[in-house]
């Protein structure tokens, strides 16, 4: 039978970008995988995190046996990697987030051998991602492993597949057929498989030797349901590959029972009944460690995740470690997975076949999770514009190869919020989503629902999902007044009290995915006082403080009872008498100051008490919930402090689309003088600016690569900076005319 050996421990990392005879015997770190290189110049800001090639090198000491075959498998190497073994290439892998396998038999040697890997993370136009707002963390960063096998064995080279398919198909009279393949290497006489079905208690309740070996049709009686997070029931699929009846191999996968169904007014339907989904998405980076996570960081993402009570998860925007996969399908979160094509388009053969090779090792990898309903095709791909003939045929490629391999599951796109709903970039797949920032990077919160209900009204028969939406949290800054781009936890709270409620109130909104879960590296940034970031976490980096949003989703979403105060962290306030806040997925909520009953409230998951009296010095704010309580301290100070208040946020400035922040380096930004980084609604609320603006962008609209500018997209886009929509519009800040259009708004005083 197989066996599987990690061999993560004692490496040497050797950090330069030497050739593979020079890594053999460079000096380097002893490190453990997984293992990045950034995990901290990732994070700190800059945009100045090293991509580069490296090297990882390993002493194996190996015991050859006769007749047994032998592979080395690697979980996920960024971005690309080149794996040698005793000065022999063995195979190069592209793309940075699948599990790979070489077969080193014939490069192995009794007793010791050296292992060495090239990492590569390099800017490039071959592999996706490029162009992203998140850090691409360099490494072996996820688990490499040795498996020894016989000569004849479940396959190992067919894209790192796990060697056996199980689909499963409920009928409406309440049976469920199974359909079981498997892959075999090397077949020869004499062969045998036995296909095994056990429940979650280890029971067996179905077997077949079939005369065709590789595939077997089963029929389940009364199968118990996978059925979300409320019973996310698994079976395990078994097969044992015999030689003369001698077993030689054997794999297995966890599968689940569950129908779907995806309607434009029930939404999602899991099992014939209605299943709204909430959610949200999720990066793998964590603070200190980039990419190279542990299963106990993966438990922990996972426990945060069901206790915000949310029943859907997408995995952005690339292909997740196989474990959390498998946490998905073991708590009954249906999942969207994606691949990272993403951003901006590379028009380049070598690009154009890694999309279609990720997609193939996201679904070939994972095939078998009832949790993946749906493969993601792409991420805001058209920020460049969506006029490209040979992007539109790529997007095509790679929805087509989805439904080849998978004719149970859904396809589905991210597209970019200014994308028009009837552009071929965004109507392909069978479910259209959309990343929305009404309140945050443009608009204001109320064009969330009208938009919704717009695209509703007029595309009755789409299905439709958010597939982003958020705003930056930054913990140390607050306010009485929250206003969007202040970046304080208060906004950030409001926002989401909004968006939680508009959703719950449109069921027919397919899925809906905070963005994001968790802060994350994002070295290019630099916003709210804070580097290398994605603030809009519902969780800080770290995992240790859940922000005040985290709580009106729980309100929302989770079934036990919840009672939280909000503002704990604004502590001093120069006030008499202060606002508090609660969140509570319970009707009545009573608030007490210093341990006297102040007021009780009825209502439903946001509960204002007004006009709460502040005695000098330290005050103990407590809420009682039903048998629940919370508490938090309130410092009433004489004086009021701007320690709290991030400056400069009047005219907006502090926010910028993250495709802002490399671009426009080479143009001047007179302070008391507009320029392209003015929104549009501080630019339009001046006329002469406003004049100089419309003439600019009219005659810019001709030469427009990317999307052109209508009336009704620059309503929508009024707190978005001019520097933003001329990179939508694919008008590069070098541009002779965005100079002078520059340098004519320069002229004009605020």
């Amino acid at each position: 039978m197989r066996q599987i050996t990690s061999i993560n421990a004692d490496w040497i990392f050797i950090k330069e970008n030497i050739s593979a005879d020079k890594a053999m015997t460079a000096n380097g770190d002893k490190v453990n995988i997984p293992h990045t290189w950034n995990n901290l110049d990732g994070q700190d800001g800059g945009g100045d995190y090293i991509r580069d090639k490296f090297w990882y090198r390993k002493e194996l000491n190996i015991e050859i046996k006769e007749n047994k075959k032998y592979f080395i498998e690697f979980e996920g190497v960024s971005c690309i990697a080149n794996v040698y073994v005793n000065n022999t290439h063995v195979g190069e892998h592209i793309g940075g987030f699948s599990t790979f396998r070489f077969d080193i038999t014939n490069q192995l040697k009794n007793g010791q051998n050296t292992i060495l890997v090239q990492a590569d993370n390099t800017v490039n136009q071959k592999t996706y991602p490029q162009v992203a707002d998140f850090t691409f963390f360099g490494g072996i960063y996820r688990n490499v492993n040795i498996i020894e096998v016989a000569d004849t064995h479940f396959d190992l080279e067919y894209c790192g597949a796990p060697g056996i398919q199980v689909t499963p198909v409920l009928n409406e009279n309440g049976t469920c057929d199974i359909n079981v393949k498997s892959f075999v290497s090397n077949i020869v006489n004499n062969l045998t498989i036995k296909y095994s079905i056990y429940d979650a208690e280890n029971n067996l309740v179905l077997e077949d030797t079939p005369s065709n070996m590789t595939e077997t049709n089963l029929t389940m009686e009364n199968p118990h349901l996978w059925n979300g997070i409320e019973d996310p029931y698994l079976y395990r699929a078994v097969a044992t590959l015999h030689l003369n009846d001698v077993a030689i191999d054997e794999v297995s996968a966890n599968f689940g029972v569950r129908s779907f169904e995806v309607d434009p007014n029930k939404g999602f339907i899991l099992n014939g009944k209605p299943y709204s989904l909430r959610g949200v998405s999720r990066h793998q980076d964590r603070e200190d460690m980039g990419w190279a996570l542990t299963t106990k960081e993966h438990d922990e993402d996972m426990e945060l995740i069901r206790e915000v009570g949310a029943n859907t998860i997408r995995l952005a925007h690339y292909q997740h470690d196989q474990y959390f996969y498998d946490l998905c399908d073991k708590y009954g979160m249906v999942v969207w997975a994606e691949i990272p094509f993403i951003s901006v388009f590379m028009n380049t053969e070598e690009a154009k076949q890694d999309t279609l090779n990720q997609m193939k090792e996201l679904i070939v990898q994972n095939y078998n999770h009832p949790s993946i309903c749906f493969w993601g095709v792409s991420n805001e791909i058209t920020m460049k514009g969506d006029k490209d003939e040979a992007l539109i045929e790529n997007l095509n490629a790679v929805n087509d190869l989805a439904h080849s391999l998978d004719k149970t599951r859904k396809t589905t796109v991210a597209n970019l919020c200014i994308l028009d709903p009837a552009s071929p970039a965004a109507t392909y797949p069978d479910i259209i989503a959309y990343n929305h920032y009404f309140g945050w990077y443009m608009g204001e919160l109320t064009q969330n629902e009208d938009w919704i209900d717009d695209y509703h009204r007029r595309f009755p028969d789409r299905c439709l999902g958010i597939s982003e939406y958020g705003a930056e949290g930054i913990l140390k800054w607050h306010s009485d007044d929250p206003k969007v781009k202040d970046y304080s936890e208060e906004y950030h709270a409001l926002y989401h009290e909004h968006m939680a409620k508009i959703f719950d109130e449109r069921p027919f909104l397919l899925a809906t995915y905070v963005w994001n879960m968790f802060d994350f590296a994002a070295d290019n940034r630099d916003e709210g006082g804070v580097q290398g970031r994605n603030n809009k976490g519902l969780i800080t980096y770290d995992r240790k403080i859940k922000k005040d949003a985290f709580y009106i989703y729980q309100a929302y979403w989770a079934t036990k009872p919840m009672v939280h105060i909000c503002g704990r962290r604004y502590v001093n306030r120069a006030h008499e008498a202060t606002t508090v806040k609660v969140y509570s997925n319970l009707n009545s909520v009573t608030l007490l100051v210093n341990g006297e009953e102040f007021k009780t409230l009825e209502g439903n998951k946001v509960f204002t008490f007004e006009n709460v009296p502040l005695a000098l010095g330290e005050n103990t704010i407590s809420v009682k919930a039903s048998d629940l309580t919370d508490e938090i301290k309130l410092n009433r100070i004489e004086e009021a402090t701007d320690e709290y208040v991030l400056k400069d946020t009047a005219a907006g400035g502090n926010v910028e689309n993250w495709i802002d922040i490399t671009t426009g380096n080479m143009l001047e930004f007179p302070e008391g003088y507009f320029s392209i980084k003015d929104t549009f609604g501080n630019i339009f609320e001046n006329e002469a600016a406003k004049e100089v603006a419309l003439k600019a962008l009219e005659e810019l609209n001709e030469n427009a690569e990317g999307i052109p500018m209508t009336e009704e997209m620059l309503d929508m886009a009024s707190t978005m900076t001019l520097m933003s929509i001329l990179n939508f519009m694919g008008i590069k800040c070098d541009n002779p005319q965005v100079a002078k259009l520059n340098e004519q708004l320069n002229k004009i005083e605020k």
